[in-house]
């Protein structure tokens, strides 16, 4: 599968930062980048699409990206890499995000 062919969804509820790492994901070539601000829609989105890669923050409005990557999980298994996009750079936040099956978990993403 090539860059071209990924398809990406990016959780975050700053539009700021959505448009930051979606633009230079764009940029490196990825074309299939998906954008969701809450728990609610990137669930609609993992229903209507498949996805090969799932960038998702912590925190968020109407719940977490903990809880979110639970139901990830349940809904369609380990199937692709999820990883962590967070200003939360607690040792704690980190492993219960890696102890949940995120692949990564990167912190400190000012824009």
């Amino acid at each position: 599968m090539t860059r071209f062919e990924c398809r990406i969804l990016l959780v975050d509820d700053e539009a700021e930062l959505l448009e930051m790492v979606g633009g230079l994901l764009m940029k490196e070539g990825y074309r299939q980048v998906d954008r969701a601000a809450d728990c609610k829609e990137a669930l609609r989105c993992t229903r209507e699409n498949e996805y090969q890669l799932v960038l998702l923050d912590v925190m968020l409005p109407d719940g977490d990206g903990f809880a979110l990557l639970e139901q990830l999980r349940r809904l369609k298994g380990s199937g692709f890499p999820v990883i962590f996009l967070s200003a939360r750079d607690e040792d704690s936040a980190r492993l219960r995000g890696l102890g949940l099956g995120a692949d990564d978990y990167i912190t400190n993403l000012n824009p």
